[in-house]
């Protein structure tokens, strides 16, 4: 469930028209299916907030605890002039726990998709840092992108915390760690944060909680394409169902019909079976083997691992070959 993109603001045309395209493709395909960035409308980005404050979702925490303990650890010796660039910018809560850890780096990288919420971000950053050169990139952290000018050359560290590098299928994942070494080249670092494989009734809980917050989030991308895209959905007519599948080492998160209807979506009419699920995001959790073979696989290697004590998640430090 962690985050891809966090953009709180509405679409132009052009955004319009691929997020129409993609829910018809996603609801017509079988099994259906709808993609986990559009979760993230303003009232999806405030419930995702909540989650990551529910007493059975340990993701967020426990990775903060790793920032904090080990952050000197983390970032370890920089070469003067290095800059920090991190893919799929958000929240800037984990980042100034490292920004503070290593008080040498020259200049911060933010990518993020939504430009307006990545420049107010910046702003406070930038003021809560003045030594810094805070350099904000508007683009889509999973295709390639341009790095500023102000900061090719220098030595680069990546930053990609709040496992989502777990939301990727492993084709996926594999094909945004080569992009990754693309953009920061040869001789740079990559921090990437990865859950890992536990108890089931710890991860089935993370995605269950007992408030329900978790499921009003699964089912505001329904109000969201009845907001935006003129369906019909009846949100009292689907429920969340949310578990772990270990045969493929994820989470898997699906909204339920709980009878048999028709749902229309501009002009298309979209029949569901009693039973039928819209699978709506996936978030795979790794063994600390098989991350490092992922790693590996894409031309990096892994050179140091942090962990909490119950080994719920990790925080690795990636180098390129």
């Amino acid at each position: 469930m962690d985050v891809i993109f966090r953009s709180a603001l509405g679409l132009d045309r052009a955004e319009h028209e691929t997020f129409l395209a993609d829910v018809i493709a996603g609801l017509t395909d079988n099994p259906k299916r709808l993609g986990a960035k559009y979760f993230y409308d303003a009232a999806g980005s405030q419930l995702f907030d909540e989650i990551t404050r529910l007493p059975e979702y340990y993701p967020t925490r426990t990775e903060m605890s790793i920032l904090r303990r080990d952050g000197a650890r983390i970032m370890g010796e920089l070469a003067p002039g290095t800059a920090l660039v991190e893919f799929g910018s958000g929240s800037t809560a984990k980042v100034r726990v490292l920004l503070d850890a290593a008080p040498s780096l020259a200049a911060y990288v933010p990518v993020d998709i939504s430009a307006e919420f990545l420049g107010a971000e910046a702003t406070r950053l930038q003021d809560d840092y003045p030594h810094l050169k805070v350099l904000p990139v508007a683009a889509d952290f999973t295709s390639l992108f341009e790095l500023p000018p102000q900061v090719r050359g220098r030595p680069l560290v990546g930053f990609f915390p709040g496992s989502t590098i777990g939301n990727f299928e492993p084709h996926e994942a594999d094909a945004f760690l080569r992009r990754a070494a693309r953009i920061l080249g040869p001789s740079s670092r990559f921090i990437v944060g990865v859950d890992l494989v536990k108890d089931e009734g710890v991860l089935n809980a993370a995605y269950n909680d007992a408030a329900g917050v978790t499921a009003r989030f699964n089912l505001n991308v329904l109000t969201r394409i009845n907001r935006e895209l003129g369906a019909d959905f009846d949100l009292d007519a689907f429920a969340h169902r949310a578990f772990y599948n270990p045969d493929r080492s994820r989470i898997e998160m699906h909204l339920q019909s709980l009878a048999r209807q028709k749902v229309h979506v501009a002009h298309r009419t979209i029949p569901f079976r009693a039973g039928e699920t819209i699978h709506t995001e996936n978030s795979y959790k790794y063994t600390l083997a098989r991350f490092a073979a992922l790693a590996r696989g894409a031309g990096w290697v892994t050179r140091t691992v942090f962990t909490d004590t119950a080994e719920y998640f990790s925080v690795h430090v990636l180098t390129q070959d």
